[in-house]
Parts: C-alpha cells; structure tokens; sequence
C-alpha cells in the first residue's frame, strides 16, 4: 500500500492525471466525488458523484481551470482545491486512512 501510494503521490506531483487510480475503489473516492460535487454545482459537468476520476471529471476541472485562470492540467492541484473551497491537505488524510469528514461527522470510521 505505502509503495503505491508513493506511485500516486509522485505521479501527482510530476502532474500526472489520477486515471490509474479510476479502475478500483481506493483511497481517493471520497476526495474525488468531493471534486466532483463541487464542479457539478458550479456548472461544470464532472459527471456522476462516484470517486471515479473520469475523463469526464478530468475535462470538468480543466474547464473549471481554465475559467479560473489557472493552468488547465486536469489534475487537482493545490490552487485548484483552494478555489474549489477544499483543504488540499484531504486528500492525503484520506489516503493515509484516516476518516475522512463525511465518515468522521456521521460518528463512523474508514
């Protein structure tokens, strides 16, 4: 787990898209379909709430980068979640398993 997490940390980081992680539920779902149900109320259509990094999802937050003046890569880096109004810090919270605020504020734990 910890080396495929350090795959995914090190692919985010040299600005790869997260579409190796779209195949299986994972860590990142819940930091995803939080991405994703921002975008849809903003206007921008990610498609369907389900943690899966779509294409559709990708070209969602490019358009959303891009109205945002912000470099339009497809990938949730830290200045796009700040405009998103989402602590870029939660998506590690969540891969480090650790609740994540959905579970933790229903009383429940990952």
């Amino acid at each position: 787990m910890k080396t495929c997490l350090r795959l995914a940390l090190s692919a985010l980081l040299m600005g790869a898209s997260l579409t190796v992680l779209a195949d299986q539920p994972g860590p990142y779902d819940g930091f995803i379909k939080q991405v994703q149900e921002k975008l849809n109320t903003l206007g921008f259509d990610a498609g369907p709430v389900n943690g899966d990094f779509s294409a559709k999802t990708q070209a969602a937050l490019a358009q959303y980068q891009l109205s945002m003046l912000l470099p339009a890569s497809g990938v949730p880096d830290d200045d796009t979640l700040l405009e998103l109004g989402i602590d870029p810090a939660q998506r590690f919270v969540e891969a480090n398993g650790l609740p994540d605020q959905d579970s933790a504020a229903a009383g429940g734990t990952r």
